[in-house]
């Protein structure tokens, strides 16, 4: 920005927004967050931007898709106050993050790969009885066997969110129906994987809201989809942040 301008290569806050839908309160707003340099003044004190500040909000724009409105911001503002290693350690701290998060879709599809159809309730452990009427009903005895852990795991599993079984009205033991062995399977295979429990609690939800497994194939496609979006925002959002840095010289 060290070049002289003449009047005609000043932009004002509605030839920045224009172009993006945006309105001039926000580019008042990025400039005032960081994420554009500083604007010139004209001598009546009016706003007045350049190409490298419209170069900017292109690469701004760019990167949210990605990386999210609150890291493109620190993304930005670092580079406008020229600790761009700042920036680049952002930006790898994303990809990583989407690298995690294609290894968690992965142990996810895995642990259901591995779960084999849920079978009839099997006998009774300790002094609990053995089934419940209803199908699919099983206490935690059977269940905590079948999955070779401890009944105290699933009860730290049910504190946890990751098992909701209901209560035997004459006895109070707890009722396991086949959605939450299911969701124990998993549990099981994600723990043995080495996921901890707050990693594990949002993926069963997400099965809880498909409906079950099979529903849930759906879900793990837009999740495949959503991760190669970001991925490719990623990659745009770097050509724009770029070519910014090369016009900042």
């Amino acid at each position: 920005m060290g070049r002289n301008l003449q009047s005609g290569d000043w932009l004002r806050p509605i030839d920045l927004a224009r172009g993006h839908g945006l309105s001039t309160q926000a580019i008042r707003n990025y400039e005032e967050a960081g994420i554009l340099p500083p604007a010139g003044r004209t001598p009546h004190g009016y706003r007045t931007y350049t190409p490298l500040h419209a170069r900017a909000l292109r690469a701004f724009l760019a990167l949210v898709p990605g990386h999210g409105h609150q890291t493109a911001t620190s993304i930005m503002r670092a580079v406008n106050q020229g600790t761009v290693d700042e920036a680049f350690h952002l930006i790898d701290e994303s990809h990583a993050q989407l690298l995690d998060d294609r290894r968690t879709l992965q142990a996810v599809e895995s642990a259901l790969r591995d779960l084999e159809p849920t079978t009839a309730p099997e006998p009774g452990a300790g002094s609990e009885p053995a089934a419940v009427s209803g199908p699919g009903g099983t206490f935690i005895g059977p269940l905590a066997g079948r999955l070779g852990i401890r009944p105290a795991t699933l009860r730290k599993w049910e504190r946890a969110g990751l098992v909701r079984p209901r209560r035997d009205l004459r006895t109070g033991y707890r009722v396991y129906d086949e959605a939450d062995v299911r969701d124990a399977r998993l549990a099981h295979q994600l723990r043995r994987g080495g996921y901890l429990l707050e990693q594990i609690a949002p993926l069963i939800a997400q099965v809880r809201a498909a409906g079950g497994l099979e529903p849930l194939a759906a879900a793990l496609r837009d999740w495949h989809g959503r991760l190669s979006a970001r991925g490719r925002a990623m990659l745009t959002g770097a050509a724009e942040l770029e070519a910014y840095l090369r016009e900042r010289g």
